[in-house]
């Protein structure tokens, strides 16, 4: 029960974060497909360094274990096929349409609904999907610090000083 009241905390948090920043707006969707506004890049990509630091120092604290999940070409692709798609057609991602709607936008209800529907049909098609695109570059469980060989550290410090390259650049153009 902690874990649900918590998870439902954080989630409130993440919500209240992607409102402040304003990433939920259609305006900064549109300009993030288009390539004229990183708002949602420079806010993800923030909270995607800000993950790596925190779960890899909980995990070499011997705080939490890392349940890698098997990397499968087919899938990914395939998936994030369906999310631009969606994303495109829609003009929200899932987690902004969520926000969108709280917002009282209700033209995202109808991305809230097609993710219903796509998981409904994803769910009677999961058995076929098992022998096909499941199998398409099965790489199992790997992390990109594994393939290079080296510790984990060293790949979160080369996205840091990435993200802050390309946060810096974003800023010169305008972006």
């Amino acid at each position: 029960m902690k874990l649900i009241i918590l998870g439902l905390i954080t989630g409130i948090l993440f919500g209240f974060l992607l409102q402040k920043a304003r990433v939920i707006r259609y305006d900064k969707q549109l300009g993030a497909l288009r390539l004229i506004d990183m708002t949602i890049i420079k806010f993800m990509f923030s909270a995607v360094l800000v993950s790596m630091v925190g779960v890899y120092l909980l995990y070499d604290l011997g705080l939490v274990e890392l349940s890698i999940k098997t990397t499968i070409l087919g899938t990914n692709i395939v998936g994030g096929l369906l999310f631009g798609i969606g994303w495109g057609m829609l003009g929200y991602c899932p987690g902004t349409s969520l926000g969108a709607v709280g917002e009282g936008r209700f033209d995202a209800l109808w991305g809230i609904l097609g993710m219903i529907v796509g998981a409904g049909i994803f769910a009677e098609f999961y058995p076929a999907l098992q022998n096909t695109v499941y199998t398409w570059g099965d790489l199992g469980k790997i992390t990109l610090a594994d393939v290079l060989g080296i510790n984990h550290w060293i790949i979160i410090i080369l996205f840091i000083i990435a993200g802050l390259l390309l946060f810096r650049w974003f800023e010169k153009k305008g972006l």
